[in-house]
């Protein structure tokens, strides 16, 4: 009975932390959004180039937050080491990124809708399909034992 207590609390705090960091990356979501549309509604940046300066700006604060809310007891780590690990994930988020966004923009966004609705649809989705490749290789990685 004891095990299945633990069990839940378990699942209870990992939920728990699922959820802020989604709070974190819909924060992050509005930075990454937010520095795309300026960079190509403003300064017509092309959007390969907007979606690496964006998600670069969402990577950098998503790593702030998490580590002083998400993630506290993480603060015991060495800075720049535990940065380290979580760019390197967050790399391979941005790969994975780049190619829904520029895919879906391309391959069906841009044929449903007009600017900027159309990018903006690919950027949400790719958003959302790398908020669990995010989630699951930090808590693996980068907060493993906390």
């Amino acid at each position: 009975m004891s095990k299945l207590l633990g069990l839940v609390s378990y699942n209870q705090s990992e939920l728990s932390r699922f959820a802020k960091f989604a709070i974190v990356g819909g924060f992050g979501a509005l930075v990454d959004f937010g520095v795309l549309n300026l960079m190509i509604l403003a300064f017509s940046w092309p959007k390969f180039i907007a979606n690496l300066f964006s998600v670069s700006c969402a990577i950098v604060s998503n790593f702030v937050w998490n580590r002083y809310w998400t993630f506290p007891e993480s603060r015991e780590r060495t800075l720049h080491s535990q940065f380290g690990q979580f760019a390197a994930v967050n790399l391979v988020g941005l790969v994975i990124n780049e190619v829904i966004f520029l895919g879906l923009d391309a391959v069906l966004f841009s044929h449903l809708f007009h600017p900027p609705v159309d990018y903006n649809m690919a950027k949400a989705t790719a958003v959302v399909v790398v908020l669990f490749w995010n989630f699951g290789a930090n808590r693996r990685w980068t907060y493993r034992g906390i």
